[in-house]
């Protein structure tokens, strides 16, 4: 079993906790967060301890940490987790600023430590049954990816005033799932946006609507589309057209039922919100990473990965500014 430390006791942090209480791999030993009610209420849940940093990196019984705090904290917090031999979970981004984020993949390069990224998107089934499709040849070879990716409301302003704007918050899953269908490292992004869903987002200088295209070397396309407002639900869909045929992920409803009348067909609605929609993602990716520590060869995304979805999303924010393709 591996002994882990969840750091942040926020929404994900839960979501983290409460999984890794449930996996047979994983001993969960402490919960830390600098709201220590939040670290009490979580720990007597999941049947761990409260801790503060410090103990639980001293502790050589943690073999590895979760970090699900907020954005700011994780590169301090990946620093000193790998300075204690820790392996690491973190969720995205590292960093807001590439170079920091670099940094975290230096410094964990340079302890011999393994850094993983929540890019949860990949384990979802659905898309990782599309991931293997694609790479068998099933429709040759893939020349145009589209991605769409709706949330049901705006967030917050206090939110959006920390979040580093749409591309580096929302968009950089789609970025990160991009580069992973497209097979090949995208060269240009061209992005371009509006704020139509809320006044709060355009007064805070960011946009809640966009368009993100990236190109790779030999011509491939990927055409992302984001929006902070959907009346529908949580909306999550991904369409591969190759030279040979088509795979397309449409959204996930509560059940499969469909009802036809003289109105027309209708499914259920689009499931809420990330949570909901990706909930069996969550419990993958953690019992992937879990079992990688076992030893086991598995693709998790990688402090690497972290680095280049970012690196998109300053370009697709950069091109936003300048109103050009820019290159990465």
């Amino acid at each position: 079993m591996i002994g882990i430390a969840v750091i942040g006791a926020g929404r994900i942090g839960q979501i983290h906790a409460a999984n890794l209480a449930r996996n047979p791999r994983a001993r969960l030993l402490y919960i830390s967060d600098s709201i220590e009610a939040a670290a009490k209420d979580l720990a007597q849940r999941c049947n761990a301890r409260v801790a503060s940093l410090d103990r639980l990196l001293d502790d050589r019984a943690v073999d590895a940490v979760l970090i699900a705090s907020s954005t700011d904290t994780h590169a301090n917090l990946v620093e000193r987790a790998a300075k204690a031999k820790k392996a690491i979970f973190c969720e995205k981004p590292l960093d807001l600023d590439a170079a920091a984020a670099q940094r975290c993949v230096d410094i964990a390069q340079q302890h011999a430590v393994r850094l993983c990224v929540g890019f949860n998107r990949r384990h979802d089934p659905s898309f990782d049954k599309l991931h293997s499709e694609i790479r068998a040849g099933q429709i040759g070879d893939v020349e145009v990816i589209s991605i769409t990716s709706r949330d049901p409301s705006p967030p917050p302003a206090d939110y959006i005033a920390r979040s580093g704007g749409l591309f580096r918050d929302m968009m950089i899953h789609d970025l990160d799932m991009g580069r992973w269908l497209l097979g090949e490292e995208p060269d240009q992004v061209y992005a371009t946006g509006s704020a139509l869903a809320s006044d709060d987002i355009r007064v805070a200088g960011d946009v809640d609507t966009a368009i993100a295209v990236l190109r790779t070397p030999s011509g491939r396309l990927c055409q992302i589309t984001n929006s902070r407002r959907c009346t529908y639900g949580y909306d999550q869909r991904i369409e591969v057209f190759g030279s040979g045929g088509l795979l397309r992920v449409a959204n996930a409803t509560q059940t499969r039922l469909e009802r036809a009348d003289a109105n027309g067909f209708a499914t259920e609605p689009a499931l809420p919100f990330f949570l909901e929609r990706y909930a069996d993602a969550y419990r993958i990716q953690l019992d992937r990473f879990l079992r990688a520590l076992g030893g086991d060869a598995l693709d998790i995304p990688s402090g690497n990965d972290g680095v280049r979805a970012l690196q998109l999303a300053d370009a697709a924010q950069k091109s936003l500014q300048t109103a050009a393709p820019v290159a990465v």
